[in-house]
């Protein structure tokens, strides 16, 4: 993403919108808090609040340029809504995120709004895990 996408969202372009959207592109993990990115916004030496971070952040969803997610044990975080469909596992130790796609389980669920007399328009699966206990 650049300017110009935070242009066709209806944002102007600020610098802590162009800040926040860089962190969240250039980071390893792909789901952050609004903590997790004020963190990495002053490790880099840019004077942007934290408060600040909420406001941008609540613009780019409402402009769909990221997601927010609600993952129980843990705060909110944010990803980029950029890629495809995809489901979650959230590891209830570490609050660890790991993508997944699975072409049955997307196929099952069409299969049961449809046995229900539903057609299916979207839909959020999260898994919520743990290590295996070695034996």
């Amino acid at each position: 993403m650049d300017n110009q996408d935070l242009r066709k969202a209806g944002l102007k372009v600020t610098l802590p919108r162009v800040k926040i959207l860089q962190q969240l592109e250039a980071a390893a993990e792909r789901h952050m808090s609004a903590e997790d990115i004020y963190k990495a916004l002053m490790e880099s030496g840019e004077d942007v609040g934290l408060a600040t971070v909420y406001r941008v952040l609540t613009q780019f969803e409402q402009a769909g340029i990221v997601m927010r997610h609600n993952f129980e044990g843990g705060s909110a975080v944010f990803e980029l809504a950029d890629e495809g469909h995809h489901d979650h596992m959230v590891c209830l130790d570490t609050g660890k995120v790991v993508e997944f796609l699975d072409p049955e389980i997307e196929k099952r669920q069409k299969m049961i709004a449809e046995e229900h007399g539903y057609e299916l328009v979207e839909h959020s699966l999260v898994l919520y895990v743990r290590p295996k206990k070695k034996k």
